[in-house]
């Protein structure tokens, strides 16, 4: 049986915070923390913290979401989950890759920044993943390219880690290039990222893959990613593609976005 851990949310005043500053007090041995949502070393060191936090209390549904519109976009090309060779990107605790490893992917390959995600991961969820790299991907070493091209991935997960300097435009666009090149994009982003108001680096980056020659979009659905603290919902998009074609290494300088 899982611990439960004492939450308590703060009185008023997070809807003025951005949803990278936003913090809970996790209390302890009669000692209070306060720890931001986005200080996943420390919650991940707490087994079952980020489920109790994020799916339990918030209600995030994202990994089930994004997985489910792979698979339909998979069954209208009459294409099989079971061949797909997946690198899921910052992969966290593992709860996207348990999704996928329920459908039953041929491979699947983890990665993520910290090293406490992928201890995390093989504290909690053992057999997920074939392999789990801690890597920064905006700067990848040649022995490290070298392990990933050798997984010949055909699909590229990335759930709840994109945007409020999670992950950087630069890395995503890394892993992209190790993903074949009719290979899937399986990702979600928070609603405002496709509004054109918001010139932040991986808004931009998102808005010309996803109207440029490179990627053919099956699916792109608004939905509810979580409740925030005051019970409110957050929105954002989930969104499969196919890759048509190889995307030039010189695309974010073509559109001037920074890494």
């Amino acid at each position: 049986m899982s611990k439960c851990y004492r939450i308590q949310f703060p009185p008023e005043g997070s809807e003025n915070l951005g949803q990278d500053e936003v913090y809970f007090t996790l209390i302890e041995d009669g000692v209070s923390k306060r720890l931001r949502f986005h200080d996943y070393d420390k919650i991940y060191k707490r087994p079952g913290l980020y489920e109790q936090l994020f799916y339990e209390r918030l209600r995030c549904n994202s990994p089930e979401k994004v997985a489910n519109l792979l698979q339909s976009a998979l069954s209208s090309v009459r294409e099989p989950i079971t061949e797909l060779r997946i690198l899921d990107l910052g992969a966290g605790n593992g709860m996207m890759g348990e999704v996928l490893k329920r459908n039953g992917v041929a491979r699947l390959v983890g990665a993520d920044i910290i090293p406490e995600a992928r201890e995390a991961a093989y504290r909690d969820r053992s057999t997920v993943y074939d392999d789990y790299y801690v890597a920064d991907f905006t700067e990848l070493g040649s022995d490290t390219l070298e392990q990933l091209r050798e997984w010949s991935f055909d699909c590229l997960t990335c759930v709840a880690a994109l945007g409020f300097g999670d992950l950087p435009p630069r890395a995503f666009f890394n892993a992209m290039k190790l993903v074949r090149t009719d290979g899937w994009l399986a990702f979600n982003i928070k609603d405002t990222f496709l509004d054109h108001s918001d010139q932040t680096g991986f808004s931009r980056f998102v808005r010309e893959l996803v109207f440029s020659k490179y990627l053919d979009i099956y699916h792109l659905e608004r939905y509810r990613h979580r409740l925030s603290m005051e019970g409110s919902q957050l929105f954002y998009y989930a969104l499969v593609g196919r890759m048509t074609a190889s995307i030039p290494e010189s695309f974010l300088e073509l559109y001037g976005i920074e890494n």
